[in-house]
């Protein structure tokens, strides 16, 4: 549990602006960025990632441009849901660098042999930001929203993505069920109050993005996200606030180098260089928690008082067993018995 702390007691320096929507393309949203200035060979990068820290790219990627590694280094971009895009980069998207919302989207594409085993064989665990499970709200809380038996009040909804094509939606998920196991409910109470809570999802969008720009628009009382997109939401000027449950999750984001890259090199160069200091504090600035030691000014993120991993339910391989099965799963049988899709895509 000593990572818990290490990367969780920090702060949130001055942030910046939120949201560029997500531009269709293939199995998800696309666009170019130039590389830095100056002559010699140019190379491109293709970046595939989540919907969710495309933000924090739009001033990585000109940080990295200014850095010798970084000069004359060009991107195409594609963002999406983790899961979505995992699929993609297996069927044949073109990808040098991927970053997941969570590690089975890596472990994929390990077990396609487009990701070297050893991935993951840093003092970084493979992972590059961290955050935790939130309840987003409207400004001023008016549905009172502060623990997790408010989300099934009556007249309550609940904003939630598809867990079947949004990483972003399983953490939601294992969060709502820690935190049951943490009050002292049974593993079959935890299940009960998921099926409740799936009661109150009134639609099921493909990624986290997504389901921001839904509640964005007005539909729910309660979005379940990370603390990032709410941190960015509020900064974007909407008119949002945010609780950071007493029970909640932590949330750890995978990156890794496609090894069928052309440019090897300079994919593990950019890779190095979202885990230094000035890269991290970015990433504070976009509202997400650090995995470096010692960035400036990121001492200041809540602890919650009950703070889990995802290790407590045996890891991912266990929670897509029993969870997230798309036949037999515990959502699966809580999503046909209320007429809810499992599709993928």
């Amino acid at each position: 549990m000593n990572r818990i702390w290490t990367r969780t007691n920090r702060s949130l320096a001055p942030l910046a602006a939120l949201i560029a929507m997500v531009v269709p393309a293939a199995c998800g949203g696309t666009s170019d960025s130039s590389g830095g200035g100056g002559g010699g060979d140019s190379t491109k990068l293709t970046l595939v990632a989540y919907s969710t820290p495309e933000e924090a790219y739009k001033e990585l990627i000109p940080a990295f441009n200014k850095t010798p590694e970084g000069k004359g280094v060009s991107f195409d971009q594609s963002y999406a849901s983790s899961g979505e895009q995992s699929r993609a980069v297996e069927g044949g998207l073109p990808a040098d660098v991927v970053e997941f919302s969570l590690e089975p989207d890596i472990t994929r594409l390990v077990d396609a042999g487009l990701v070297d085993e050893d991935w993951n064989q840093n003092e970084y665990d493979g992972f590059v930001t961290d955050s935790v499970v939130v309840f987003m709200v409207r400004k001023g809380n008016p549905t009172n929203i502060k623990t997790w038996d408010d989300l099934i009040k009556d007249d309550v909804e609940v904003l939630e993505p598809n867990p079947f094509t949004s990483g972003g939606a399983k953490w939601n998920i294992m969060a709502a069920y820690g935190a049951q196991l943490e009050q002292g409910k049974t593993e079959d109470e935890a299940k009960d109050y998921l099926a409740k809570l799936f009661d109150h999802v009134p639609v099921l969008d493909k990624s986290a993005r997504e389901s921001l720009q839904t509640f964005s628009s007005g539909k729910g009382d309660v979005l379940l996200g990370y603390e990032n997109e709410a941190i960015l939401a509020q900064q974007q000027g909407e008119e949002v606030d945010y609780i950071v449950p007493d029970e909640t999750l932590l949330i750890e984001n995978p990156i890794a180098v496609v090894n069928e890259s052309e440019e090897p090199e300079k994919s593990k160069a950019f890779v190095d260089f979202l885990h230094t200091p000035g890269a991290q504090e970015i990433f504070v600035g976009k509202g997400y928690r650090p995995v470096v030691d010692g960035v400036p000014g990121a001492d200041g993120f809540p602890t919650p008082a009950k703070l889990f991993e995802i290790d407590k339910f045996g890891g991912w391989g266990a929670v897509n067993d029993t969870f997230f099965e798309p036949e037999k799963g515990v959502i699966a049988e809580i999503f046909k018995s209320q007429g809810k899709s499992t599709a993928s895509g």
